[in-house]
């Protein structure tokens, strides 16, 4: 089976009540952003990955960030699939890539 490019969503609710609960939050979402994770809505973070094995390393360092309570969910699919998400309501966002081509930077 030839490997695939996929494309790995996150999603989280992190209580931002007290102070220290709003600085693990936007640790998170810092360390987000510094993967390369582009956000599609509030909360949900999306990044293109070459293949599983990439997917699987960004999420044991996933594991390794993510803060001590509230709720994190990772879903892994093909950017085949990716590509055919619906909107009902808004427009697609320019800055996510829906499409197979490589960058190769030299």
């Amino acid at each position: 089976m030839r490997d695939r490019i996929v494309r790995t969503i996150v999603f989280f609710d992190l209580p931002n009540i007290y102070a220290k609960d709003k600085r693990n939050y936007l640790r998170f979402r810092k360390y987000l952003l510094g993967e390369g994770f582009i956000m599609m809505q509030e909360s949900v973070y999306s990044k293109l990955v070459l293949n599983n094995n990439q997917s699987e390393l960004l999420l044991s360092r996933l594991r390794k960030n993510a803060p001590k309570k509230g709720l994190i969910q990772v879903l892994t699919i093909t950017e085949q699939q990716y590509s055919k998400i619906e909107y009902i309501i808004g427009e697609s966002n320019s800055k996510i890539i829906n499409n197979e081509d490589r960058l190769i930077v030299l």
